[in-house]
């Protein structure tokens, strides 16, 4: 029968290093808090209850679990910080002793699924530790080996030896064990060392006594089971976050010109020949079909884009869609709403906002279009806008098939563009122009109107 296996996570420390107001286990890498992808990892590594040991922010914590997670953790609260073993035992009075129970850490978020299998692998009804060789082991916990390799210890940098400073195989932190073995060692250590606080790591020492056989894993590199205590090493965990997935991504076929300078912050799903440039950042849903090609250090976020799409340097979607064998940008933005069917041309400084545009339509420079349906093979001339705010509610502009809007013309929403209807240059239309008409509106008066009243939402 298969043992359950529960993680208990490390939560409650005041990441005082940090210097932010938001908890650091909260911190993002890669657009995710970091105790986010902790959860997420233990999960794909089989772990079957998760419980995440909270101290300061507690609360803060908990709210942000349940917006990212669809079920959230066991919580339990470490009143008073009396180091990792005391942490431990905070959570474990709901860990049943038949499980395995697993020691990760809220702000370790590189560590890898297959690490943690392994871990849980070489637990065998004994003692597991993941360890890491450093050049430079300064800060971290030693492992001390027996003449026959076997280990017999674990010492903190502030209670080593000289001697034993000069050991480069540290302690990750990540531990399991059968939780009723884990039970016991805890409520035997003492707190008798130079911090005052119960140390998880004691449980070695106590395992040794018992004859339990200690088994450690090797992590694959020393950036997974890294800490982030500060903004320099949270830094440092995103580029190495990025790094991996983009490697990941070149090698199941996206096209990056240089993986060192992208940004995936959320999820990107792409078809085939399609080429990213360097700067680009990706965020939240991300869809590519076959063929797109965006150029350097665009912004896409929550974005479809269709087969053929071109996005050229320096533009922002956000929550856009667009068709087939489009042409954006440069410097063109797609705010939430911006629908573009096939063949669409949308040029630089064009904004689209809350609209849709027809096959074939064009706008190609120094234009914004909000709040209006636009139809099939419409050229929009520069300057134009839709004025579709009155300072109090929004309307609605609607634009037919083969219109022509000239050079600096407003359209007053809600107004209706007739098909094929031609609007002259420097025109402002605040009624409906007749389709396949020419409509022309420019005047030299001047007033102002006194006593006027501004607008009120309904």
């Amino acid at each position: 029968m298969t043992k359950p296996i529960h993680a208990i996570i490390l939560a409650a420390g005041q990441g005082t290093r940090m210097k932010s107001a938001l908890p650091k286990v909260l911190q993002p890498v890669g657009g995710k808090p970091m105790l986010v992808h902790v959860l997420e990892t233990a999960a794909a590594a089989g772990v079957t209850t998760s419980h995440v040991v909270l101290g300061h922010s507690a609360e803060p914590v908990r709210a942000a679990l349940a917006k990212w997670l669809s079920e959230v953790p066991r919580i339990a609260i470490q009143a008073q910080q009396l180091g990792t073993g005391h942490a431990v035992q905070q959570a474990l009075p709901d860990v049943p002793d038949d499980a395995i129970a697993m020691i990760l850490y809220g702000d370790v978020p590189l560590v890898s699924a297959e690490t943690l299998r392994h871990l849980i692998d070489a637990v065998h009804d004994g003692l597991a530790l993941v360890t890491v060789n450093l050049p430079n082991p300064r800060g971290y916990g030693r492992i001390i080996r027996d003449q026959a390799g076997r280990v017999v210890h674990i010492v903190e940098e502030s209670d080593a030896t000289a001697e034993q400073k000069q050991i480069h195989e540290i302690n990750t932190g990540l531990i399991a064990a059968p939780a009723a073995r884990l039970r016991h060692w805890l409520s035997q250590v003492r707190n008798d060392n130079a911090k005052g606080e119960y140390y998880l790591t004691d449980i070695v020492n106590l395992a040794v006594r018992d004859a339990v056989r200690v088994t450690t894993v090797a992590a694959a590199s020393p950036r997974e089971v890294e800490g982030v205590n500060d903004p320099l090493q949270l830094a440092r965990a995103e580029r190495t976050f990025q790094r991996i997935r983009a490697e990941h991504m070149a090698r199941d076929g996206l096209f990056l010109a240089d993986p060192a300078r992208f940004d995936l912050r959320g999820t990107l799903r792409f078809g085939r020949d399609v080429h990213i440039d360097v700067g680009v950042v990706v965020e939240g849903e991300v869809e590519l079909g076959d063929n797109v090609s965006i150029g350097p250090y665009v912004v896409l976020r929550n974005v479809k884009l269709g087969a053929g799409t071109r996005v050229d340097a320096y533009c922002v979607l956000d929550q856009a869609e667009a068709g087939r064998d489009n042409n954006i940008g440069p410097f063109a933005r797609l705010r939430p709403g911006a629908k573009l069917a096939d063949g669409v041309h949308i040029g630089n400084f064009v904004e689209i906002k809350k609209s849709s545009i027809g096959n074939g339509s064009k706008a190609n420079h120094l234009a914004y279009i909000g709040d209006a349906t636009v139809g099939a093979r419409v050229n929009i001339g520069a300057g134009v806008i839709t004025c579709n705010y009155d300072g109090a509610n929004k309307h609605q502009t609607v634009i037919g098939d083969d219109a022509f809007i000239g050079t600096d013309s407003q359209l007053v929403a809600p107004v209706t563009i007739g098909d094929g209807a031609y609007i002259a240059a420097g025109s402002t239309i605040a009624k409906d122009a007749l389709a396949g008409a020419l409509t022309i509106c420019r005047s030299r008066d001047h007033k102002s109107i006194p006593n006027w009243k501004k607008p009120k939402k309904k």
